[in-house]
């Protein structure tokens, strides 16, 4: 991946990774469950925001690009790729 955000990506993830750490080290000084859930909840929106922001640089790029390629066999493999991944979304 090799987008306009992947600058913000890379970053997100550091923070995510501190975020992490702190987390381990509530659990290890045996803080508050509710106070380390929240840690957690915040963990995983931030995971899910760069999650967001790598799909949409994919759809930006790699699949628009596809797309005007005017290759059928590419364009076929990047929608597959697209609809694969977003069923591992659902509950």
């Amino acid at each position: 991946m090799q987008h306009k955000s992947h600058e913000e990506c890379v970053s997100r993830l550091r923070k995510i990774e501190g975020q992490v750490r702190g987390v381990t080290r509530m659990i290890e000084d045996e803080r508050y469950c509710i106070d380390i859930l929240t840690q957690i909840h915040a963990v995983k929106a931030a995971l899910a925001k760069v999650e967001s922001e790598i799909l949409k640089g994919h759809v930006e790029t790699c699949v628009e690009n596809a797309i005007n390629s005017g290759d059928a066999a590419e364009q076929r493999q990047k929608f597959a790729e697209l609809v694969d991944v977003l069923g591992k979304y659902r509950p």
